[in-house]
């Protein structure tokens, strides 16, 4: 009970807070002068916004300038960059190739009325067995066509020993004029065949009542339409093939002229169809082929005919008839990169291929410096003088003359009998390497800097 008495331990706290005492807030009267003072306090605050808006409005046009000078940098870049590019692509080789094949003329008729009166198709009428074919004189020519297409035509010529005119003027023409293909195929492996059999044992020999000569080749080259055969048409203004063309280049029919041709030479033991004059105009013509473009599948059959009209030459014969060849194609070949085309198809390792080619280069060479130069010495020493530095040097003409000496002086004799030559051509190199500086951008500085620098290099390790 005492203990419910006492009393409780909140009664013993002492009230800490207090109420704030409201005080009413009396209400201010504006009068005139106050609002003169307001009046006066904003103009004097005018002056400060002011400049603030100048800094705000200094600040976008700060961000203009920043565009105008971001878009300024960015036309500088790109007008670097154009140049870059202009520049890698000066610097890359031009494409060789000329038009040596304009519009085809007329093939001729394939229309031969004697091959009713041939002996081999009489001798087939009057055997008994056409009793079962009952072939007729105007039947002849397609039963001709079968028995060549299947092979059984050179078989007959051989069981008789006799290819009689009439057969070979038609088979010949079929071979370089007829449209179908399979017919000018299986012409052309008559004519191989009987010129260079498959089987050198066999001893079967059998007369030829007629053979083609180099005329009938050039006719046919003429009416594909090849263009060189004129002297007065210059390949100079000749121009660069950019792509087929209907109306322009040869048949199909070029595939056997050129095997025809590699075949004849190859057969020289056996019969001679060309003398050796001729046989200098076919390689050249066959060097002008290689310059088409066009042509370029048929690189592996251009590389067979000409080693065989190479092979045709006799040791005496070919030296004096590289000069010929030489200068009959440097004068129909610009001295621009198609002339290093025209010296490097001449390949092989062989000391003919290797002498054709050295004779071409510095014939090349001498058509580079207008025909004034003859001498090898003065050749020399005129590439030699030329200053490199100077900004309106031709470094691609530079290139091209490097290029030549290379193939001039290539397994040359000239090289052991006069050491001066190889002395002025390692001047020439040194020159090409130190007056062309690896900075040096113009179009074809690298590539004769490069140029000079490996050939110098490989004088040096001889």
């Amino acid at each position: 009970m005492t203990e419910m008495d006492e009393p409780l331990d909140f009664e013993f706290e002492e009230l800490t807070h207090v109420s704030p005492t409201i005080t009413k807030k009396k209400k201010k009267v504006i009068d005139l002068d106050d609002l003169l003072n307001d009046f006066y306090q904003v103009k004097s605050d005018t002056p400060k916004k002011e400049p603030k808006r100048a800094k705000i409005q200094k600040s976008y046009d700060s961000d203009d300038d920043g565009d105008t000078r971001e878009a300024e940098l960015h036309n500088y870049v790109d007008k670097c960059q154009q140049q870059m590019n202009e520049i890698s692509t000066d610097d890359q080789m031009p494409l060789w190739g000329l038009r040596v094949f304009g519009d085809q003329k007329t093939m001729p008729l394939l229309t031969f009325p004697e091959l009713r009166s041939c002996v081999l198709l009489q001798t087939f009428m009057g055997h008994e067995v056409n009793s079962l074919f009952e072939l007729k004189p105007e039947e002849g020519e397609a039963f001709l066509e079968g028995l060549l297409v299947h092979g059984w035509l050179l078989k007959l010529v051989k069981n008789h020993c006799l290819v009689e005119k009439s057969i070979a003027t038609w088979t010949f023409s079929l071979m370089l004029y007829s449209p179908k293909e399979e017919l000018r195929e299986a012409a052309c492996e008559f004519w191989c065949s009987l010129l260079l059999p498959e089987n050198q044992v066999d001893d079967v020999t059998f007369e030829m009542e007629w053979l083609p000569n180099h005329s009938e080749l050039r006719r046919a080259l003429e009416v594909y339409g090849f263009l060189l055969d004129s002297p007065s048409k210059s390949l100079s203004s000749m121009e660069i093939v950019d792509g087929d063309s209907d109306s322009a280049g040869p048949p199909q029919n070029i595939k056997s002229w050129i095997k025809y041709v590699s075949v004849c030479c190859q057969a020289r033991t056996t019969c001679s169809i060309f003398s050796t004059s001729e046989v200098e105009d076919l390689i050249t013509s066959v060097i002008y082929l290689f310059l088409d473009r066009q042509l370029l599948g048929l690189s592996s059959a251009l590389n067979d005919c000409l080693r065989s009209l190479i092979s045709f030459f006799s040791d005496d014969a070919f030296h004096s008839s590289c000069q010929k060849i030489a200068k009959s194609v440097t004068c129909r070949v610009p001295t621009d990169v198609n002339c290093l085309r025209s010296v490097e198809i001449v390949t092989g390792g062989n000391p003919r291929t290797k002498h054709l080619r050295s004779v071409l280069a510095f014939q090349f060479l001498v058509a580079c410096f207008d025909n004034k130069l003859h001498d090898e010495e003065q050749i020399l020493r005129s590439l030699i003088s030329i200053n490199l530095k100077d900004k309106n040097c031709d470094l691609l003409k530079m290139h091209i003359h490097l290029v030549l000496v290379e193939n001039w002086l290539f397994c040359n004799p000239l090289l052991k009998d006069k050491p001066i030559i190889s002395e002025m051509w390692g001047a020439c190199l040194r020159n090409c390497s130190c007056q062309i500086t690896s900075t040096d951008l113009r179009s074809y500085a690298s590539k004769v800097r490069s140029k000079a620098s490996y050939l110098l290099q490989g004088s040096t390790t001889r």
